[in-house]
């Protein structure tokens, strides 16, 4: 019997996700190493975040002053492949992949990519409401949240049509609520998590109508209450 390599299981859309992040934190941490772009590329991941990250300041110019330009509206989207750090992006790229894996095995391969586009910008738009007008918004959490959302309402779903208590399909966005509230009076925190609540919050309500079924499979369920 031929052995089938879990890598090719994971949903294409997400596989190529992930490797536009590995690409880009390759390059930057390449450039910050000095193994390319000479003395130039120790600067690349700065430039990167001055040119794809996302900030209130930005959210203030697209929603407060009307301002559509390309260079702003790019941001809402390109500041989840950006990252801080090599150990930054590495996570953020290997939650994206299991949560995606998931995922993207029940949903429609356009509908899991633009579950990843509209979890970023809703992340994007809600910590530009909340934090301060100079704080860069970077990096893959905000999508990742918005795919905890659709993880959790396949749960919520899935539990109901058991018959079970469905407040159990929120056990692990409140477990990492808990975590992130833990880290910041340990540690101190920023603004960030508005954006990962957001981006859960838009995930969960963009799978009512992503999933498979979409409206009519939740009026279905709705009705044989």
């Amino acid at each position: 019997m031929a052995i089938q390599s879990p890598v090719n299981a994971i949903p294409p859309v997400v596989t190529a996700l992930v490797m536009i992040i590995v690409a880009v934190e390759l390059t930057l941490s390449a450039g910050a190493t000095g193994l390319v772009g000479g003395p130039g590329g120790i600067g690349w991941r700065l430039q990167a975040l001055q040119e794809y990250a996302v900030s209130p300041a930005v959210v203030d110019y697209v929603v407060m002053r009307g301002d559509l330009s390309l260079d702003l509206l790019k941001r809402f989207v390109t500041y989840a492949f950006v990252h801080g750090s090599f150990t930054d992006a590495l996570f953020g790229g290997a939650l994206l992949l299991a949560l995606g894996k998931f995922v993207g095995d029940v949903f429609h391969p356009a509908a899991t990519l633009a579950l990843f586009v509209v979890s970023a910008v809703a992340g994007a738009l809600g910590f530009g409401l909340v934090a301060d007008g100079t704080q860069p918004l970077f990096g893959a959490y905000p999508a990742v949240y918005g795919f905890i959302g659709a993880f959790t309402y396949i749960l919520w779903t899935r539990i109901g049509q058991q018959g079970g208590q469905q407040i159990k399909a929120f056990r692990l966005i409140g477990f990492l609520l808990a975590l992130q509230l833990i880290f910041a009076l340990i540690f101190g925190g920023t603004m960030r998590w508005v954006a990962d609540l957001a981006g859960f919050a838009v995930g969960f309500g963009a799978s009512i109508i992503l999933a498979p079924g979409g409206w009519h499979a939740l009026l279905v369920r709705l009705r044989q209450r």
